[in-house]
């Protein structure tokens, strides 16, 4: 039986790259994104199925689900990789920029949480792995907002690995820093000018395949140009002080 995972944010950069990686290796793709025509033309070439919708919608979560069951009647693997660049001026505000940055990055991983887990759980079990950033673990004055949005995913991730565990479903995420895709064409030019390496597409789908069978739950992978994907480790949070303990309640 052919293990099947979903890919958002599937038409180009990092999404376009693990679905042609999974693909190759036997696994079978169902893939989302808003550019119908892209995610049409990828759908063909790795023989999967596709979805044209935006993430931010509830129900593209639910239709995505819906379009692997009945495609291939179970669901392994999850890449909930659909983003959006914030470039929210918060002296300039422009609320319905804020608004589509919030529900790509945040609310499509939500979704897709939730539309997931009920078939990944029927399927015995699987794996969750969101893009997330370098701006998820560091403070990124770049883009203030997308810095928001990616700490966000971590928070979610690590929030869900213990109970998604319980139902046998692994959920971590990638941490990648700058890579060479779509995302940051903008600055492509300024980064190569700089001599700025830049992360491959294909470096970080490598990261998320081995994302998807970390050991540990809530691992949060960092990727680095030049660089071996390591696991990011927290200090950890100091007790109260004098080491009380909370009163017991029987």
């Amino acid at each position: 039986m052919s293990t099947v995972a979903l890919i958002t944010g599937a038409a180009s950069g990092i999404g376009a790259a693990v679905a042609r990686r999974l693909s190759a290796g036997g696994v079978k793709c169902v893939l989302v994104d808003r550019d119908g025509e892209g995610v049409e033309r990828l759908g063909k070439e790795v023989d999967g199925a596709w979805l044209a919708a935006d993430v931010s919608e509830e129900q593209a979560s639910l239709d995505a689900v819906a379009l692997a069951e009945q495609r291939y009647g179970r669901l392994d693997l999850v890449h909930l990789n659909a983003g959006v660049s914030g470039r929210v001026d918060l002296a300039d505000f422009d609320v319905e920029r804020y608004r589509q940055v919030v529900g790509v990055n945040v609310d499509g991983v939500v979704f897709g949480v939730r539309a997931s887990v009920p078939l990944l759980a029927r399927s015995g079990g699987g794996a969750i792995v969101a893009t997330s950033s370098l701006a998820g673990l560091v403070a990124f004055s770049g883009d203030p907002v997308y810095t928001m949005t990616k700490h966000a995913v971590v928070g979610l991730v690590r929030a869900l690995a213990e109970p998604l565990a319980a139902q046998n479903i692994r959920i971590g995420a990638v941490c990648p820093g700058f890579t060479d895709t779509p995302l940051v064409a903008e600055s492509r030019e300024m980064f190569v000018n700089a001599g700025f390496p830049l992360l491959t597409a294909g470096d970080v789908a490598a990261a998320v395949e081995s994302a998807f069978y970390a050991e540990t739950p809530g691992t949060l992978l960092i990727v680095q140009p030049g660089r071996q994907p390591v696991p990011y480790r927290y200090a950890g949070v100091p007790g109260p002080a004098g080491g009380q303990r909370p009163p017991r309640v029987d």
